[in-house]
């Protein structure tokens, strides 16, 4: 591909004053610089590539795309590296992204169970459906590891183009605050994007919730039909904003898609849900008000992409639910172990409120917090577990480069003033045996933190092996011995 061709394809048309080439490849990472590639420099939080933009053309570069004149013989100026790099990875690959219908689902709780459905109501309706997500992505029923919810800009790309290649028709993807704002998705339009809440997370990167909501806000500049939880109050917010054709839904109020009458069990929920002057009854195997939202989403988002209620519902009542998510792991014992991924404030609420619904016996939450993240949230998860569980035992998650007992003091803190009874047990192994050593008939243990994962993140970026359905297995081996 020639130089002015890479570039003639997106808004900086033109943009190539010196003398044409053909080029190898375009990157962002200087250590994968070669002859002939466009090196884009993208400034980061500790890296600025700009001071690799003369090395890169020493090493051959056929270009550097800057955000400033650096007085460079084939430097290309753009208002935003980052923005300029999306539309070049997709270039590059022949713009995958137009190539298929796109379902984007975004907010801070919520995205992973709901892509996965949503998934498996296309596949089932016959769509050849690509995945991208938290847990994994997927290409019909081939999957690939992930790194991260939205991959890097490249590799987003180079995802999108092997789906096309595989002949997918449609993807449905997690599309995170990140990825906006790094224009991480490069020129992706969506036919569908999602809405389903808003709360404290990632304020270490956005600083304020504000600039957390603005990121989000993002996806629904480049979409077609919104489908957005308006019992947020963010949502209601950003049903009121964005000008796209758009459709509320609500468990608790007047909306075009309507839940209620819910009945929540150990075993699976039903509810009546409303749209258009109709109402379905539906069972489901998953359980919780938060999946009753997830689902209402779902089945919104499905409808608006063409598919008849009569296609969505009997998927929606046959699916099993999403690892790591309101997870039973087996015991054999006469009390219940949940694993979730609660790892805000709200979403630890959700899991714990709908068991509570439930639960016969006490309600056991063991959770930590991870480090070198959002510490204000920290007390604020704590009095989310106080108002909800019996008993609390309060460990570690992925400690990153803190020490875990800085982490457990500040979780502590949220349970100064509360009568909840808790214990404190740093290893999260020797916390989970805890918990199983102190189940009685009718328990119900919550394990809030991990979900999917199978590691632990520790010191120097250390990733050990952690499966919790594993340490449960062990630790129920172990009291069976005793």
């Amino acid at each position: 591909m020639k130089l002015s061709e890479l570039f003639g394809s997106t808004s900086y048309s033109g943009a190539v004053t010196f003398p044409d080439c053909e080029v190898s490849g375009v990157t962002d990472n200087s250590k994968k610089i070669e002859k002939g590639c466009v090196f884009v420099c993208v400034k980061g939080g500790s890296f600025d590539g700009h001071t690799k933009a003369a090395e890169a053309l020493e090493l051959g570069a056929a270009a550097v795309v800057t955000e400033r004149d650096l007085g460079l013989e084939r430097q290309i100026i753009a208002d935003s590296s980052r923005k300029c790099y999306g539309e070049l990875c997709a270039a590059w690959f022949g713009h995958p992204e137009r190539k298929m219908k796109v379902i984007g689902v975004t907010g801070t709780n919520g995205k992973t169970t709901m892509t996965n459905v949503i998934k498996k109501i296309l596949t089932e309706c016959g769509y050849k459906t690509g995945l991208i997500g938290t847990i994994q992505n997927e290409i019909g029923d081939r999957v690939i590891h992930t790194d991260n919810t939205t991959p890097m800009t490249y590799d987003y790309m180079s995802l999108l183009h092997q789906m096309a290649e595989e002949k997918c028709d449609a993807v449905v993807m997690e599309v995170s605050s990140f990825g906006l704002v790094q224009h991480r998705i490069g020129p992706t339009h969506f036919d569908v994007s999602v809405f389903t809440n808003l709360t404290q997370d990632h304020l270490d990167y956005h600083g304020t919730m504000e600039e957390y909501y603005k990121a989000k806000k993002m996806l629904f500049d480049v979409s077609d039909t919104a489908v957005i939880n308006t019992d947020d109050e963010y949502g209601k917010r950003l049903f009121s904003e964005i000008n796209c054709r758009k459709f509320s839904c609500s468990l608790n109020g007047a909306a075009d898609f309507m839940a209620h009458g819910i009945s929540l069990g150990a075993d699976g929920t039903a509810f009546t849900l409303e749209n258009n002057g109709k109402s379905f009854e539906v069972k489901m195997k998953m359980t919780g008000k938060f999946n009753v939202e997830n689902v209402l989403e779902a089945y919104a988002a499905c409808i608006n992409f063409g598919i008849p209620s009569e296609k969505i519902l009997p998927v929606i009542a046959g699916h099993p639910g999403v690892k790591g998510r309101c997870e039973i792991i087996p015991t054999g014992r006469d009390f219940t172990v949940l694993c979730d991924y609660a790892h805000t404030p709200d979403a630890v609420e959700n899991i714990l409120s709908s068991v509570r619904e439930y639960c016969k016996g006490r309600l056991i939450c063991l959770f930590g917090c991870g480090g070198d993240r959002d510490s204000t949230k920290r007390p604020l998860m704590a009095k989310a577990a106080a108002a909800y569980a019996d008993l609390l035992i309060v460990t570690s998650d992925n400690p990153r480069s803190e020490e875990p007992g800085d982490i457990i003091r500040d979780i502590l803190a949220g349970l100064e003033g509360t009568d909840t009874e808790y214990v404190v047990v740093e290893d999260r192994r020797e916390a989970i045996c805890r918990a199983l050593e102190l189940a009685r008939s009718g328990d119900i243990i919550v394990l809030a933190g991990k979900g999917h994962e199978d590691y632990q993140i520790l010191k120097n970026n250390v990733h050990i092996h952690f499966d919790e359905r594993e340490v449960v297995a062990e630790g129920l081996k172990l009291l069976s011995s005793r």
